[in-house]
């Protein structure tokens, strides 16, 4: 197992800054997914990685080597792409071992290596089958076979799973989670799914520009967002996030007010901000009382069996939404109330970041 470290990295095309200082170790074994919007700089970042972009400046090492100069042959990295590029007239265990094969390995230790990834893999009994022939997540794992070959010291993995239907996305999470807890080997995985990044991850990095947003235990990022960008992008539905205003008149104590609110909402603790914030509050954490609370005009419902989504306007003119269990008897038109524990506040500055 190895690791990994940018020191200061930054891309540029021309003009246009898409990597920008980028500080990141990686831990030997660790299993970190790259996640952000679109155009965020995710794929651009593994790529410089992989050595299939030049770093414009800083640096990258591989364990206690410095790798930003290497060519991509010498930095033992293996990477899947969200093609699965396939021989067609290969069969699979032709496919898995073609790397090998590039490297002059003897036919025997070929056909074991294969028949040793294959059985990890859940493909040693159809190694002698056409791409053509199989479904889209096994070959998938053929692109995954191909990857590991080598032994390779870091596996790099650019949405591998979005060419796939949501039931095979879902299988093959499973199966990359199984895999990387057999192979206990260093992986970076690129998503813009951030259900693949909470399920997947032993840490997150969310990018936003270029830079990175915040980096942590899916958990963490779930639980205290860095800022705004953060708590919008993690949790599904989104954070809700209400203009207020913080009272500290009382000593050792804070009470926020949202706007066009006349309702308040009581800390224990004095919070270190003065003037206009937003308070956070995740879809998930609010629930619905007779009176008081934030009050909204709900506009629609989306009944899923497990779960009721309500989608309501504020006195504020902010659009929420709240997350109840089950099928909850409420109806578009209603006006409704949502109260919420103090534990499940988040706040935020004007800049929106997170006020502790």
């Amino acid at each position: 197992m190895t690791g990994l470290s940018l020191k200061g990295v930054c891309k540029q095309f021309g003009d246009l800054n898409v990597i920008r200082s980028i500080d990141l170790s990686i831990e030997p074994g660790e299993f970190v997914v790259f996640v952000g919007p679109s155009g965020c700089g995710k794929s651009t970042l593994l790529r410089m990685i992989a050595g299939l972009e030049e770093i414009t400046s800083g640096e990258f090492w591989i364990g206690n080597k410095r790798a930003d100069q290497l060519p991509v042959s010498d930095r033992d990295i293996a990477m899947v792409f969200q093609s699965y590029a396939l021989y067609p007239h290969m069969t699979l265990g032709e496919n898995i071992g073609f790397p090998l094969r590039l490297a002059k390995v003897a036919q025997k230790e070929i056909q074991q290596k294969v028949l040793k990834i294959a059985e990890v893999l859940h493909l040693d009994n159809i190694l002698d089958r056409k791409p053509g022939q199989i479904s889209g997540g096994q070959r998938q794992r053929v692109a995954i076979g191909r990857a590991l070959a080598r032994d390779p010291k870091v596996i790099l993995l650019d949405e591998p799973l979005s060419n796939l239907d949501a039931a095979l996305r879902l299988e093959m999470r499973v199966e990359l989670a199984r895999l990387h807890k057999k192979l206990a080997a260093t992986m970076i995985y690129v998503t813009h799914d951030q259900v693949e990044a909470m399920t997947l991850a032993d840490r997150i990095v969310i990018l936003h520009n270029g830079e990175i947003a915040q980096v942590g235990t899916p958990l963490d990022l779930y639980n205290k967002p860095a800022n705004t960008f953060v708590a919008g992008f993690i949790g599904s539905p989104k954070m809700n996030l209400f203009p207020a205003e913080i009272d500290n008149s009382v000593a050792n104590a804070s009470k926020i007010r949202l706007k066009n609110e006349q309702n308040e909402f009581n800390l224990d603790i004095p919070v270190q901000a003065t003037g206009p914030i937003q308070m956070g509050i995740r879809p998930e954490h609010m629930s619905p009382i007779n009176e008081g609370g934030i009050r909204g005009l709900v506009n629609r419902i989306e009944h899923l069996g497990s779960d009721t989504y309500v989608y309501f306007q504020t006195n504020n003119d902010a659009s929420a939404v709240a997350r109840l269990n089950g099928i909850a008897p409420i109806q578009a038109g209603e006006i409704i109330s949502f109260t919420t524990k103090p534990a499940h506040y988040h706040l935020f500055d004007q800049n929106g970041i997170r006020i502790e």
